[in-house]
């Protein structure tokens, strides 16, 4: 018989009463936000007010590395970075009921950033880089390193051998990712001893709320250790022309507070393509929950994989041109 979906028991009531065993009093509004690794909720309060609860994929990340994950959003928020840290209620950030994982946040409203404007963008390399002045003080030591194998081979080894790659694209899609990781690995040696710090690791406009007063970073749910250049690279967009005026904007921001290494430029397309697997990998792993089928019904078609084919064979040649060009 095959494992139940991961949240079959996470009810609306369910819900509630987790909330509840943390104090609060709650008036029965319950709103689903956008998230699919997790559960993420809008819950009303009989005062009138409102908090979000994040309730963690069984299995996913260890008690240990969730703690890793709050202790860095509070250690931000600490040094006034606009992070939206968790709810410490009782000492404690994280929280159990009827089997689930959960944890408590303030509401932050806000927008998309306007990632074409030039001074949006170098006020996002301002917090970006206080944000990593910070990650570069310590360790990560419970969650993972962005690498190659984690993002690459190993999802790319996934789809194959459970049987999502249709027969008749199997022997072209294994050729085409081995080649494109190969060029990943070359770009990553280019690249150098570059430093490994602590990352939002998920830093694209999705996570970014901008208000008025500037943005608030939200859900380090991804947070790990990696080169300072993946939480850049996301707000880029457009041709080189383009991609390399936004970056002089980002940049300059961002060596207000961090020191940048240009060598890191070579692993922007590395790094575009380790997503591009990773992200197949994520959708296979995760289509026995069933949110997943009905929010991606394009996946595990044909068509998709074709798509996803060729994305990586447009990806293979880029990865062996010149990095983008900044002077710091």
């Amino acid at each position: 018989m095959p494992d139940a979906p991961p949240y079959q028991s996470l009810t609306p009531e369910c819900i509630l009463d987790a909330i509840e065993t943390c104090g609060y009093r709650c008036d029965g509004r319950l709103s689903t936000l956008n998230s699919y690794e997790n559960r993420v909720y809008q819950i009303g309060l009989d005062d009138g007010g409102s908090i979000v609860s994040k309730f963690y994929r069984p299995g996913r990340w260890s008690d240990e590395a969730i703690g890793e994950e709050h202790a860095f959003a509070l250690e931000l928020a600490a040094r006034e970075i606009p992070v939206v840290a968790p709810i410490a209620v009782a000492g404690r950030t994280l929280h159990g009921h009827a089997g689930f994982r959960f944890a408590l946040y303030p509401r932050r409203g806000g927008r998309s950033p306007e990632l074409e404007d030039s001074e949006v963008l170098r006020r996002l390399g301002r917090f970006i880089g206080r944000i990593h002045a910070v990650g570069a003080g310590a360790p990560f030591r419970h969650r993972p390193a962005l690498d190659i194998e984690s993002f690459g081979f190993e999802p790319s080894r996934f789809v194959l051998e459970q049987g999502f790659v249709p027969e008749d694209l199997r022997a072209t899609y294994r050729s085409v990712v081995d080649d494109v990781l190969e060029r990943v690995q070359r770009c990553f040696e280019r690249a150098g001893d570059w430093r490994p710090i602590r990352l939002h690791g998920d830093c694209h406009a999705g996570n970014i709320l901008w208000t008025d007063d500037g943005p608030h970073f939200v859900d380090l749910d991804d947070a790990r250790t990696g080169p300072a250049v993946q939480d850049l690279w996301m707000c880029l967009a457009g041709d080189r022309s383009e991609t390399e005026t936004q970056f002089a904007a980002l940049g300059a921001g961002y060596c207000e507070f961090m020191d940048f290494n240009p060598a890191e430029l070579w692993l922007v397309e590395a790094l575009r393509t380790l997503r591009l697997t990773h992200y197949a990998g994520w959708l296979a792993r995760r289509w026995d929950d069933p949110a997943f089928p009905a929010s991606f019904p394009f996946f595990n078609t044909q068509r998709y994989w074709q798509d996803h084919i060729l994305a990586l064979r447009e990806q293979a040649a880029v990865l062996d041109e010149a990095p983008l060009q900044y002077a710091a």
